[in-house]
């Protein structure tokens, strides 16, 4: 077959390429894999598939990743195939492909390939959580005021809000769980869409390559493209999160916050301004973040209203994007846990502003209700015109501010001395007080902490054995293809 000089340029080159990066290492697994299970079954014999065998040994994958496309072949499948011919013969080689299709190959490999991707990324995650609590931990009495709607709501701790982005990721950790386990299925067997008469035995090529087990419908098992959005989307999920605290990270950094100060490493200055300290991995991180998060978006604009079936919009053109989407993510979760190893908190700048704008009016109304048993909205009443008072004359007596606002709510004063009332608006005593299960006193976070300490090694040990699975799968496959 001849194509076209515009269809060998625009498309067949292209994905030759890119299918030597993503795909060759799969491509040659499954071939020994294959051949294993065929000459387990009977199919092949076992003359046949030591012939075979020594065909694939001879194939360098350096010496492929370095061929030129010249368009007499049309992918990397068949070039592999004539290089499997050259070296066995026609009769021999062509056993090789007995039971399958470049349908299940291609599904298959691209499942290889992606839960290595997810693996990393999810990985990277987990450091990122491993970094947020260590600087948790240093920082589990450091108090601030936090902000809803960008203004000053209430004062917290750093550690607080620390322990809700690792809770999100912790959360992110069950989805890329999920995700790996919906993609570690193998296709392998489903042939062109119908499965096949020959008793191949699914179940042993997914043992040599590392799969849970195999897909089930083989029509679905071609046609399907639900695992690859699921992985995508995870990481869709993480990235959205991810993006939204780098911004708060940037804020922090600037000079009128001041609040976070990355280390050296990560911090560039200027060529004309010599009093820059930019934080640019952050910057750098946040890009990264939105180009994957829009390389994902196109993923799943790229499979929608595509048939349900073999088709090549779910194939060869979108699995570069599918790859640079996780290379992406990998990147930037890595590049913010080693930013944030080293960067650390300014305790007292933090300290001073806990208090500012009225953030602890709340807990002055709560106190109000306590003692008196005032409905909240009239102690939220009175706190408000205490801090209009306050905030009409700095020095104005709390006591004073108090006594006028309560008459003037209820009709009678509310007598506190200065002493109670600094105690009671103080941020310290805001946060300490808040006891709520995954509120922000110190012995609260304290406790999650713990509990996320927990959970971080367990997700660790978790992704540490699906490597040492794949890892033995692939030992017990070169030993199964050494002993043919």
């Amino acid at each position: 077959m001849r194509f076209a000089p515009e269809y060998v340029s625009i498309v067949l080159n292209e994905n030759f390429e890119d299918a030597k990066e993503l795909l060759l290492t799969p491509l040659m697994a499954i071939n020994y894999a294959h051949l294993v299970m065929l000459t387990e079954c009977g199919i092949v014999s076992r003359e046949d598939a030591r012939v075979l065998r020594a065909a694939l040994d001879g194939i360098s994958l350096d010496t492929v990743r370095e061929v030129t496309y010249d368009g007499t072949y049309e992918d990397l499948f068949f070039f592999i195939e004539r290089l499997i011919e050259k070296a066995a013969g026609e009769d021999i080689s062509g056993r090789l492909h007995t039971a399958r299709s470049r349908n299940d190959i291609a599904m298959t490999m691209y499942r290889i390939w992606q839960r290595e991707f997810i693996a990393a990324v999810a990985t990277g995650a987990i450091e990122l959580r491993a970094a947020l609590i260590d600087l948790a931990w240093r920082h589990r009495d450091t108090v601030y005021g936090a902000h809803t709607h960008t203004q000053p709501a209430q004062p917290t701790t750093v550690a607080h809000y620390l322990l809700a982005v690792i809770e999100q990721l912790e959360r992110d950790a069950a989805r890329f769980a999920a995700a790996y386990e919906s993609t570690n299925l193998n296709p392998l067997g489903a042939c062109a869409i119908t499965g096949t008469g020959f008793p191949i035995d699914r179940r042993r090529t997914s043992e040599l390559l590392g799969f849970s087990g195999p897909t089930c419908n083989t029509y679905g098992s071609i046609a399907t493209v639900d695992y690859l959005l699921e992985g995508v989307s995870a990481t869709h999920v993480l990235l959205i999160g991810l993006g939204r605290v780098i911004q708060d990270l940037l804020l922090w950094c600037t000079m009128e916050f001041g609040y976070l100060r990355l280390g050296d490493g990560f911090v560039q200055g200027s060529s004309i301004m010599p009093q820059k300290r930019n934080p640019v991995a952050l910057e750098h991180a946040r890009a990264i973040t939105s180009k994957a998060v829009g390389q994902a978006q196109a993923i799943a604009t790229a499979v929608h209203n595509t048939p349900f079936g073999d088709i090549v919009d779910t194939e060869d053109d979108l699995q570069p994007l599918v790859a640079s989407t996780y290379r992406d993510a990998t990147r930037a979760v890595t590049l913010v846990a080693a930013a944030m190893r080293g960067a650390d908190f300014d305790v007292a700048r933090l300290a001073a502003r806990a208090g500012e704008g009225g953030t602890t009016l709340t807990e002055l109304a709560d106190t109000l209700v306590r003692d008196h048993g005032l409905p909240f909205r009239a102690a939220h009443a009175i706190a408000a015109l205490l801090l209009k008072a306050r905030t009409e004359d700095p020095r104005a007596s709390l006591s004073q501010a108090l006594a006028k606002a309560s008459q003037a709510i209820l009709g009678h004063t509310l007598a506190y001395t200065e002493e109670q009332l600094q105690t009671i608006m103080s941020p310290r005593h805001f946060v300490e007080v808040r006891t709520t299960y995954g509120g922000p006193a110190p012995a609260e976070t304290l406790r999650a902490l713990g509990v996320s300490k927990g959970a971080l090694g367990r997700d660790r040990t978790a992704w540490q054995a699906r490597r040492d699975h794949l890892a033995r799968a692939q030992a017990s496959l070169d030993q199964q293809v050494r002993q043919l």
